[in-house]
């Protein structure tokens, strides 16, 4: 093992760490925050834990994107294929980590228990912007079908949140009110645990998972130049696990703690937040030109989505093992075309 692959595995190891670490800061700031305000667990999770972790995978295509120069056309591929992978981890690897993390605990066939109208509501929401989304992308970049979708995703998002802030009041009354179940992190520090210590730790937890998203990135993308990998295949499998998966850790943790709830939303709220504001930006800032390969991961995360929608009411960790056999058989089907 050379000392360049070493050192990559030595970040890889030291953004973990600090992954880990923040994301049980974050998870433990979100639950007094939720708790402090009232709302159900459905809003704490689909909304802002799943907005606030998105941040590293939003900035990452936007950053391809917009920064043009010499190599405009490959960051534009890096982008575009970002922008799209990000929903296919969440719907793939994603939920086959909560299957693994569980499995021994609840068995193969123990049963998850989400909140099922957020976890529905979140899946429709998520098919109505990622199909068009896609759609656009089969389009001549002059066709004005394109800037339609572009106008209306954001619209359609904003609907999304009024509707899932308008469930929360009735969802609390049904006992789906997001608990803390142990103290302030930051209290053990002396500094009281009011809102603005919340609001405090919460950032600096936020900030240390991007932080360590960062990390991961360059030591992944690192790692991906000694092997030698497309920009394209890069930006659907390395850039969306390397960005996503680390805060997801978040949603390990809570189902862990039978939290599935704020698990399953933590998910399903970034597939929606990821599935229609970013294709937006995708759609207006460039051509939006799918390929064969990105067109193959949509239609799998579309499987995976819909798997899950149509086995929402018996969720167990053997059923959420199909979207993880999805990202395998991509792997697959790029080992074997490329």
């Amino acid at each position: 093992m050379t000392s360049e692959v070493m050192g990559d595995v030595g970040l890889l190891l030291a953004a973990l760490v600090l992954i880990l670490a923040m994301a049980e800061l974050f998870t433990n700031a979100l639950e007094h925050m939720g708790d402090r305000m009232g709302l159900s667990e459905g809003v704490t999770g689909s909304v802002f834990a799943a907005v606030g972790t998105a941040m590293p995978e939003t900035i990452v295509p936007l950053y391809a994107i917009l920064a043009g120069g010499a190599a405009a056309e490959v960051n534009e591929a890096i982008g575009i294929g970002a922008i799209l992978g990000a929903p296919f981890m969440l719907a793939t690897v994603a939920l086959g980590l909560l299957a693994l993390a569980t499995y021994k605990s609840r068995g193969w066939r123990g049963d998850f228990h989400p909140e099922p109208t957020g976890l529905r509501r979140d899946l429709i929401f998520f098919f109505l912007a990622f199909v068009p989304a896609v759609g656009a992308s089969l389009l001549e970049p002059g066709n004005p079908l394109r800037w339609a979708v572009a106008f209306a995703l954001p619209v359609l998002y904003v609907v999304y949140l009024v509707q899932t802030f308008a469930a929360s009041a009735q969802l609390v009354e049904m006992g789906h009110e997001t608990e803390a179940e142990h103290p302030l992190m930051a209290s053990k520090l002396g500094l009281g645990d009011g809102n603005l210590v919340t609001g405090l730790q919460l950032l600096v937890a936020l900030g240390g998972l991007l932080a360590g998203a960062h990390l991961f990135v360059d030591g992944v993308s690192g790692l991906s130049g000694v092997i030698g990998m497309s920009p394209l295949i890069l930006s659907l499998l390395i850039i969306p696990i390397a960005t996503e998966l680390p805060e997801k850790v978040n949603s390990v943790l809570w189902v862990r703690r039978g939290k599935d709830t704020l698990a399953f939303g933590n998910i399903s709220g970034a597939m929606v937040f990821q599935g229609s504001l970013l294709p937006a930006i995708g759609i207006a800032l460039t051509g939006w030109q799918a390929t064969t390969d990105v067109l193959v991961a949509a239609g799998l995360t579309l499987a995976a989505a819909a798997w899950l929608f149509i086995n929402q009411r018996v969720l167990t960790p053997v059923v959420l093992l199909f979207p993880l056999l999805c990202y395998v058989g991509f792997i697959g089907y790029v080992i074997a075309d490329h």
